[in-house]
């Protein structure tokens, strides 16, 4: 029998490392002997990172920061959100998705945002079914030059 499901912030590098699994399954280009170095590089800008944990083991991350802007005010940025393709259907996407918004009202955020690839039918179905709405169009170009 597993244990209660606990949501935590990955702090440790262990606990980061621990996170790799799941985000390689949204991330596939990372590299896990790359992977807490990065982590490190965006949490010194703001990115947190968040995970289920169910017997030790990460089964959902989400990595995240908390940010303002004119637009929307003060509010939570969801960059990753994962639950491991093993574990789905448990109802840990569900869990952490929530723990996101309590953490975003309790650091005085009005809202929470993510972005989501247009391809990915089950995630949008997943996000309006936990009350989330399509707000806009994201869009990208590359500025690099060959």
């Amino acid at each position: 029998m597993s244990a209660e499901p606990v949501i935590a912030l990955a702090t440790a590098d262990e606990a980061i490392a621990a996170c790799y699994p799941a985000m390689v399954e949204l991330r596939p280009h990372l590299v896990a002997a790359e992977f807490i170095d990065r982590i490190r590089r965006q949490m010194a800008h703001g990115y947190q990172l968040a995970a289920v944990w169910v017997d030790g083991a990460a089964v959902a991350v989400a990595g995240f920061r908390l940010s303002e802007n004119l637009a929307w005010g003060r509010f939570l940025y969801v960059d990753d959100l994962v639950t491991r393709a093993d574990q789905r259907s448990h109802g840990y996407g569900a869990r952490l998705l929530a723990w996101l918004k309590e953490y975003a009202a309790a650091a005085g955020c009005a809202q929470l945002h993510l972005d989501s690839g247009t391809w990915r039918k089950d995630a949008h179905r997943f996000y309006e079914r936990e009350g989330m709405r399509l707000s806009s169009f994201h869009f990208v170009c590359d500025v690099t030059t060959a």
